[in-house]
């Protein structure tokens, strides 16, 4: 692992099937009575917020308690940012509080690889969504469902995505889930397709390592797992397709269309969802649609990351002292 995670592109395949694998052995202790290790134990965890967030940040804040991990919940609002604080008095002064890993969302692309760059703190960097860039700890735990959807959880481990059909639809212009999910899928051997209007796929994606469709049904029939994203009208300055009615019609996933895709197929999104938008109530109630999982695997996820980071260790089982305590 290396110091930092910033982006689901810097993390090779034995990177990300690591960070899987840990996250399966950090998923049992949640089915301990007492579900802590003591690894972080006298560690410092900064979950430093500039954009709101409910989902990601208690999820990191979950992650870091379960290891043991004091952690320190920092908002842009009502803080000395609201007044004008920089980034980087910011994060010397939370460098000076002892911080050893900073959890951090921005607004703005390219903060996290600021700070873990700028040399104002020595902690690790944790990108938790910047801008419209990237959020690989979503891809992460994405994956992570994946694999236990589709390969199992115990006879998944050691395993990719190999030759796997993802097809991930919507808002793919404005969606940093969207590139991490493409790069990290990529590297662990997953065949994926983005799907969206036209006004909604990004200029030079032709680089990126997928497809582009702009039909829905023609590719659900052969997708193992199929990514709802969200339309991010807080992104919007302009109008990208005529109406949300027109929208759902051609983009939304219904039960019929549902219909079409294989039987083990899986559906997924990474919250909020918008009901009736992008995704019927029929499919995210039902038992295909993985959004309450990924809510759990996220928690995993994130006690793998940190786990790594901070404790340094090649094996995430837990050693027998820390068992018995």
């Amino acid at each position: 692992m290396k110091r930092h995670l910033i982006s689901a592109a810097d993390l090779t395949r034995d990177d990300a099937v690591l960070i899987l694998d840990t996250a399966e052995e950090m998923a049992r202790v949640a089915d301990r009575p007492i579900k802590k290790l003591p690894t972080l134990r006298g560690r410092t965890v900064v979950n430093l917020f500039f954009e709101d967030s409910t989902r990601t940040r208690i999820s990191f804040e979950a992650a870091a308690k379960r290891l043991s991990a004091d952690v320190i919940n920092f908002s842009a609002k009502g803080s000395s940012v609201s007044k004008g604080e920089s980034l980087k008095d910011t994060a010397l002064t939370l460098e000076a509080m002892g911080a050893d890993a900073v959890v951090i969302r921005h607004g703005a692309s390219g903060a996290p690889y600021r700070l873990a760059t700028s040399g104002w703190i020595d902690g690790a960097v944790v990108n938790a969504g910047d801008g419209t860039h990237e959020h690989p700890t979503q891809a992460l735990l994405d994956a992570f469902t994946m694999r236990r959807r589709l390969v199992g959880a115990d006879s998944g481990l050691g395993r990719d995505l190999e030759g796997r059909r993802i097809t991930i639809v919507g808002d793919i212009l404005h969606s940093r889930v969207a590139r991490s999910n493409v790069h990290l899928l990529n590297t662990l051997g997953a065949h994926v397709t983005l799907v969206a209007p036209p006004t909604l796929v990004p200029v030079g994606v032709e680089q990126w390592p997928c497809e582009v469709s702009y039909g829905l049904d023609e590719v659900l029939s052969k997708s193992d797992a199929v990514m709802m994203l969200r339309v991010q009208r807080e992104r919007m300055n302009a109008a990208y397709f005529p109406t949300e009615r027109e929208y759902s019609r051609r983009y939304g996933l219904d039960g019929d269309r549902m219909a079409k895709m294989p039987e083990h197929a899986v559906v997924m999104h990474p919250g909020p969802m918008v009901r009736g938008m992008e995704i019927t109530a029929e499919v995210a109630d039902s038992d295909r649609c993985t959004a309450v999982e990924q809510v759990a695997n996220g928690v995993s996820i994130r006690m793998a990351v940190l786990y790594l980071l901070l404790g340094g260790y090649e094996s995430a089982a837990p050693s027998r002292t820390e068992e018995n305590k």
